[in-house]
Order: structure tokens, then C-alpha cells, then sequence
């Protein structure tokens, strides 16, 4: 239970996000110069950081969200991806950026990119704020990625612990 958990070590001050997502937007932004972007938030975790980067992004942004599991009722993956909420409008012709909060095996992200390619968009690309390269299962990175983080369980800016820690302005480690 998360009220039996203790947020641990500061990996990420609010600051060091905050610089973070504005370099980020900075690089989608020169990669876009302005134009039209369907940014897509995978939830629940992304909000914050979908928040804050369509923010600082330039041009005609849109944002829609996604909810997808690949859990079902156990805790082990099964390998296999459901979508739970899917996008509210048509992507065929747009320029879409995936926006997630982090990449752990990489397995949900690269089979998402493979659903929505099937739909048709001018480009996808995807953006995450933190990845777990150690964690990869498959060979998948992302067009533009905020920091590299070991293997620790983190909560924080977004990121839960049975629902809870969501609130914090920081990442941090959650201790047992």
C-alpha cells in the first residue's frame, strides 16, 4: 500500500525538470518550426509532463490522450496491449508526438507506434521525459529523451505509487 511507502532520494529536482522540458520543447520546436503537431499523452502518468511541454511548444497544437495496459487484472505484463481510452480524432496526414513519462522494456511504447502507423499519420515521433535503458526488452528509444535513470522505483511529477505521490514537483525513489 503507497501510505506504507516513504518517498527516499531526490533523483530529480523541480528545477532540473523544469530545464528539462524546456530543452526538450526547444528541440520539438526547431524539429517542427511552428507548425501543426498532435501531441498524445499516454495516461495516467504523462499529465504533468504533457502539461508542461504543449506549454513551451510552438504552432497548432493539439492534445489528445490515450490509456492503454498491457496488465489486464495481474501484475506481470502480458506482453500484449490493450486499449482502455483510445484518441478522440482521425491522425491520418498529422504529425504526431507520443508524449510519455517514461520507457521502461519499451515493448507497450513500440507496439502503440505500430498501432498508430497503421492509421496513417505524416510522422510519428516519440518523446519521453525519463528512460530505464537497462529495463529494454526490445530495441526502442526515443526521437527525444529527457533524462536516463537507473532501475529504482519512482514516483513523483506524475508518477504513482498505487495512485498516490502523483503531486510531487520532484522525482523521487519511493523506499519500502
Amino acid at each position: 500500500m503507497a501510505e506504507q511507502r516513504k518517498v527516499g532520494e531526490i533523483l530529480l529536482t523541480e528545477e532540473e525538470i523544469r530545464v528539462k522540458v524546456t530543452e526538450l520543447a526547444d528541440k520539438i520546436n526547431a524539429d517542427y518550426k511552428g507548425g501543426n503537431l498532435l501531441v498524445i499523452g499516454i495516461l495516467k502518468g504523462c499529465f504533468v509532463f504533457v502539461s508542461d511541454l504543449v506549454r513551451k511548444l510552438q504552432g497548432d497544437i493539439q492534445v489528445q490522450f490515450m490509456q492503454i495496459s498491457s496488465y489486464g487484472d495481474g501484475t506481470v505484463s502480458s506482453g500484449k496491449i490493450k486499449i482502455k481510452k483510445d484518441l478522440d480524432v482521425d491522425i491520418a496526414g498529422k504529425n504526431v508526438l507520443i508524449a510519455e513519462d517514461i520507457i521502461d522494456s519499451g515493448n507497450t511504447l513500440s507496439q502503440l507506434v505500430s498501432i498508430l502507423q497503421e492509421r496513417n499519420p505524416k510522422s510519428i515521433k516519440v518523446c519521453t521525459l525519463l528512460s530505464k535503458p537497462s529495463r529494454r526488452q526490445v530495441a526502442f528509444e526515443a526521437d527525444y529523451t529527457g533524462f536516463e535513470i537507473p532501475d529504482e522505483f519512482i514516483v513523483g511529477y506524475g508518477l504513482d505509487c498505487g495512485e498516490s505521490f502523483r503531486q510531487l514537483p520532484y522525482i523521487a525513489v519511493i523506499e519500502d
